[in-house]
């Protein structure tokens, strides 16, 4: 059962020329004009949209003769890039992910041994390891699916952006629940509780296993996080699995007015459902309360991941992260591969056609996305695409974002301007 209490959060679009302020609700990023703001790049702003927001140039060949040729070009070295650098980077990391679930699915058999209610659910099917995600080259994240989650009710008012809570549904079952001790006073289910009792069984888990020698725990973090030969950081977090019910927090999508995705998607993704992330969230002043600290973090990787299938939106996120990786990992780590992906998705709203996504479009697209990060770095907001409150920069240092704007508008310059410098990039 799933109560989906009120609290509805809706987006309104504005009409059209009309000059307003953007709240955090929007979808389309708008570009901040404040003098003394932000250092402006005259060339920059004069490619983006004089509206205010970023929109992906528009290219007219009767203008340009040349422009087709060009376009032709720069698809012609994406691609290439892609086969060399991309494919390299994909089979570079599904070496490492082999080599560190071995490491973690031995933690976690001894953590099982202790605590039988902690099941590894680490398990591969079809060359993937479920519940894992690759932060970055270096770093992963493994999320342990928990049972009975059934005398819970997942509540969703939105008084905490990106998180829910599990609430009992009937005070007569908690003795009934699995989780009995990590049930508040007020009858909700602890992500905080959890994950601290999981953070100790990990820790004796790690003195125990056949790895010992090459597996660490990190200390000063109440996440479980474990580093691997010191070369890799896998964070391991407790979650439940929602499936069958979409949040309330998320209802307003897919935005009535665009037509990406069909009505056959949206139902496969809402299917697919979102996890409950027993993971720090925190309040917009960075402080956790204590109600942030019982809350679930809700998270929509495989919705997401089954968005983006279908013409070159993977191939362009690929790029995106190979790019990230190689020229983007900043001190301060302004930007993760996560930022990447919401803006593939935001773009597939901007162009929903599926003829917008064959392969002779990569090349727009990947500029019309690169800009768009300009303008997000700039803004310093990046809203979840399936939760617009959420801002994905928060806590990130500004002159961080602003040192990543540059870079990220040197890379897009030399990219449009000069697509064969994608063999050195």
């Amino acid at each position: 059962m799933a109560l989906l209490a009120l609290g509805l959060f809706q987006r309104a679009e504005s009409p059209e020329g009309r000059k307003r302020t953007p709240d955090h609700s929007d979808r389309r990023i708008a570009l901040q004009n404040e003098t003394g703001e932000r250092e402006k790049n005259e060339e920059m702003i004069a490619a983006l949209d004089p509206s205010g927001y970023c929109e992906t140039p528009v290219y007219n060949p009767d203008l340009c003769p040349n422009m087709i040729a060009a376009q032709a070009k720069l698809v012609y070295h994406l691609n290439k890039y892609y086969n060399e650098k991309c494919q390299s980077r994909k089979a570079a990391i599904s070496k490492t992910i082999r080599e560190v679930c071995k490491v973690v699915s031995d933690v976690l058999k001894e953590v099982e041994v202790q605590e039988p209610r902690f099941i590894s659910s680490l398990n591969e099917m079809d060359n993937r390891f479920e519940g894992l995600e690759v932060i970055s080259p270096t770093e992963f994240e493994v999320v342990l699916y928990l049972n009975q989650m059934g005398v819970f009710n997942f509540v969703d008012d939105g008084s905490l952006p990106g998180c829910a809570v599990l609430k009992l549904s009937d005070g007569r079952k908690r003795s009934m629940s699995l989780w009995v001790e990590f049930i508040t006073a007020s009858g909700y289910l602890s992500a905080r509780k959890i994950r601290s009792r999981f953070q100790t069984l990990v820790a004796q888990a790690v003195d125990k296993c056949s790895y010992r020698d090459v597996v660490k725990m990190i200390a000063d973090t109440s996440e479980v996080k474990l580093r691997i030969r010191d070369r890799y950081v896998v964070q391991i977090t407790p979650a439940f699995k929602c499936t069958g019910i979409w949040p309330r927090s998320a209802a307003h999508w897919p935005l009535p007015h665009i037509p990406w995705p069909g009505p056959n998607r949206v139902a496969e993704v809402k299917a697919e459902g979102f996890n409950l992330l027993s993971k720090e969230c925190y309040s917009l002043n960075g402080k956790q309360s204590s109600a942030e600290s019982d809350a679930w973090v809700l998270q929509f990787a495989e919705a997401e991941n089954r968005l983006l299938l279908g013409g070159c939106r993977k191939k362009c996120l690929s790029l995106l992260k190979t790019l990230r990786d190689r020229h983007l990992e900043l001190p301060g780590q302004p930007l993760n591969n996560y930022h990447m992906k919401t803006l593939v998705s935001y773009e597939c709203e901007k162009h929903p056609r599926e003829s917008d996504w064959d392969e002779n479009c990569l090349g727009d697209r990947l500029n019309g996305i690169l800009l768009q990060l300009i303008s997000c770095l700039q803004c310093r907001r990046c809203p979840h695409y399936f939760l617009p409150t959420l801002d994905l920069f928060q806590g990130k240092p500004h002159s961080g974002l602003e040192n990543a704007a540059k870079q990220t508008w040197r890379l897009a310059r030399e990219i449009l301007t000069n697509p064969k410098s994608l063999e050195k990039l």
